[in-house]
């Protein structure tokens, strides 16, 4: 994960331009962020003096945080008029915090601060967060399983780049469970009692019809995964290559996640809902989807492959999305978002 960032910059390929997907969500959250920040954030006994310090968890360049951040200072304000706010950006420090900074709302309400490092570990002094949130990050693993990569286990992951096979995706399943089990372990150390979490996490179905339906792994996976291995039948790369990658995502059901969390003592669930992601309508052509996801992946499959076979692999993508009706057709993205609020339980 260390070489792991979405694209810099503001460019054609950058995630900047390339990420409307991830922000679909957010349109459905708002109401429900605002509401139980008015009814459940108790923001006078929890800031007797000084400002709300808040953190975007996986803020990648601030697209898609800004707006986020808005939402929730503003909902804040009308329940504390006077409130100051610190809004603390953290991602990788691979992360293009320069675009970031640099793109900062000129009129916004709040000072920010950078915090490079991986939020799996911990971050800020103890007690001092009020308010957390994280979109489109969880999903992403510490590492890739140990066994997947492993040729003498049953989890060896050959010729894919994603978990398919139930050996495989139970690692990737243990591994996430740890990741998230972290992440809310080292983020209770730092909340205050009483602060609230709004995580989105992508995420899937209990249940997919892969002849009609799809997900953004079974799009990643199948096709993009496949144009790796005409990749290698055109010698262009080895299998050996192939069989060596894996991407460190993982994709929770809502009963996963929900399992995942309930073992947290520190956090209470208070909203744990399925939302409509109207992201999916984003990408109306095949360049566009392609385009999202090089923005995502590039600098994986770079890192592993070298960045001379990028322009090649998504134009097979592109030809392979352009000769798949079921992939095609947005309506058939059964990718779903979850979204969870937990509050801090008082110690």
């Amino acid at each position: 994960m260390n070489n792991f960032t979405m694209n810099a910059g503001i460019g054609d390929h950058s995630y900047v331009q390339n990420s409307s997907y991830q922000r679909g969500a957010l349109d459905f959250a708002i109401p429900i962020i605002e509401e139980e920040i008015l009814t459940k954030f108790n923001i006078k006994q929890l800031v007797k003096n000084g400002a709300v310090f808040i953190a975007d968890f996986g803020c990648s360049t601030g697209h898609n945080s800004f707006p986020a951040m808005h939402i929730i200072t503003q909902a804040i304000n009308r329940i504390h008029e006077s409130a100051e706010f610190l809004v603390f950006f953290n991602d990788l420090p691979t992360n293009d915090f320069t675009t970031l900074f640099n793109s900062l709302p000129p009129h916004r309400s709040y000072r920010a601060a950078g915090v490079p490092g991986d939020f799996h570990r911990r971050l800020l002094p103890e007690s001092s967060l009020h308010f957390a949130y994280s979109s489109w990050s969880l999903h992403w693993l510490t590492q890739v399983p140990k066994a997947v990569a492993d040729s003498s286990s049953p989890a060896w992951n050959r010729g894919a780049i994603l978990y398919n096979r139930n050996e495989v995706g139970d690692a990737y399943l243990d591994q996430y469970s740890k990741d998230v089990g972290a992440f809310l372990e080292f983020r209770a150390v730092e909340m205050v009692g009483g602060g609230l979490m709004v995580l989105l996490v992508p995420g899937v179905p209990q249940f997919l019809d892969p002849q009609t339906e799809y997900t953004i792994h079974s799009d990643v996976n199948n096709l993009l995964g496949s144009c790796l291995m005409d990749m290698a039948k055109m010698e262009r790369l080895s299998e050996e290559k192939i069989d060596t990658f894996n991407i460190p995502a993982y994709f929770t059901t809502p009963q996963q996640l929900k399992v995942i969390l309930e073992k947290n003592n520190s956090f209470s669930i208070e909203r744990l809902e399925i939302l409509k992601n109207t992201g999916m309508y984003s990408r109306p052509s095949v360049d566009s989807r392609a385009a999202s996801y090089r923005a995502v992946h590039e600098s994986l499959f770079a890192d592993h492959f070298g960045g001379e076979i990028i322009d090649e692999l998504f134009a097979l993508y592109k030809k392979k999305l352009a000769a798949s009706p079921v992939f095609l057709n947005p309506d058939n993205d059964k990718t779903i978002m979850i979204l969870a609020i937990l509050k801090r339980i008082i110690d």
